[in-house]
């Protein structure tokens, strides 16, 4: 890769656990995104001073070292472990400071962690605020369940979910600084009537 072409990627963890397997996970996601030649910053959202979003005070704390750091990558994994179905208040909060500037046309990936069942409204919720923020969001996601079984001293011992959460590393660097989805190659021409 160019020097001029290398992707900068960034990462928004939403726990706030010591021990965090959404951390672990958004680790071994940005490791992956090295090895495509990509810079990588994981933001821990414990160490950025932000209070509950109120839009009088949206440079309160460090809100504007957020947009800074979120409007400086060419992607942004967003990793959440699952609250009462949803994600968690930490990154709420921290999507709440960002506004288009820092998304518009900016490539999303997103990893949510469940203790218990298949987190897809989590995912869902996310999905659909960073495409309300005009990002490009990768189909392909990660989601992991059952977090408590398939992570051992910090490494995720399922095969399969760990290729995925690589998968998503790599996938946000190729997929960096799209401009618009590119068109099918599998689209058929419509048959005309003779």
């Amino acid at each position: 890769m160019d020097v001029n072409d290398t992707k900068h990627i960034i990462a928004l963890c939403g726990s706030q656990r010591g021990g965090s397997r959404t951390r672990y996970a958004l680790e071994q996601s940005l490791g992956a995104a090295e090895t495509k030649g990509a810079t990588t910053n994981l933001v821990d959202l414990t160490t950025v001073d932000l209070p509950v979003f109120d839009p009088d005070h949206s440079d309160a704390g460090d809100a504007e070292k957020l947009r800074q750091l979120v409007r400086s990558a060419d992607g942004v994994l967003l990793g959440s472990p699952v609250y009462h179905g949803s994600y968690s208040s930490v990154l709420k909060t921290a999507l709440d400071y960002c506004e288009f500037d820092e998304f518009e046309n900016t490539t999303v990936g997103l990893l949510v962690v469940a203790g218990g069942g298949f987190p897809t409204p989590a995912l869902e919720h996310l999905r659909s605020v960073a495409r309300t923020l005009k990002a490009w969001v990768l189909p392909h996601q990660v989601a992991i369940p059952n977090a408590h079984s398939t992570f051992e001293a910090g490494e995720l011992t399922d095969e399969v979910l760990a290729e995925r959460v690589e998968t998503l590393g790599i996938e946000i660097v190729d997929y960096a600084g799209v401009e618009s989805y590119p068109e099918s190659t599998t689209a058929c021409a419509v048959p005309t009537a003779d």
